[in-house]
């Protein structure tokens, strides 16, 4: 008996190891919770901007890759006034969409930054990825900030650099 237990506990041992492979830039942030209503940003000042980031980028040759985890944040820099994001949608090198993480209006607070997360096993962006961002400001209010860092390491070798967003129109 006592035999038969410490198998079974060596079993969901075992099991309760295996590496289950998430993406957390599916659905990082709860974006129902921080919707809001059409009608709220309405009367409001409308903008697009463009932000590139990177899945991966070239190493040594066209043939060799590094794949690199990229922090998409959206930062309002506004100590007093809300902004409303309408879309945040993501492509690949060749322009096609991958994935629209919310195409419904969503706040952020008065000098609150919102971040995407792209993990570094999401390489769907490959080398050229991009983000389009719709937003909603009071005439008065900055235009939204938006900033890529992508980051990775291998044993002692890191790489880092940023991106920033600009406004097409």
């Amino acid at each position: 008996m006592k035999k038969g237990f410490l198998l079974l506990l060596f079993i969901v041992f075992i099991f309760s190891c295996e590496d289950e492979k998430t993406i957390s830039s599916y659905n990082p942030v709860d974006w129902e919770a921080r919707s809001i209503e059409n009608s709220v940003i309405d009367s409001l000042q409308k903008g697009t901007s463009y932000l590139s980031v990177y899945s991966q980028i070239y190493s040594q040759t066209e043939h060799r890759t590094h794949n690199l985890t990229s922090t998409v944040s959206m930062r309002n820099i506004h100590m007093n006034d809300t902004i409303y994001i309408k879309k945040a949608a993501y492509f690949n090198t060749e322009g096609q969409l991958i994935r629209t993480y919310f195409d419904h209006p969503i706040y952020i607070a008065p000098l609150e930054t919102v971040e995407i997360v792209v993990d570094e096993t999401d390489v769907e962006g490959g080398t050229g990825a991009n983000f389009i961002f719709e937003w909603s400001i009071k005439d008065s209010t900055p235009e939204p900030h938006f900033e890529g860092v992508m980051i990775s390491t291998s044993g002692q070798q890191g790489l880092s650099f940023t991106t920033r967003g600009v406004k097409l129109k």
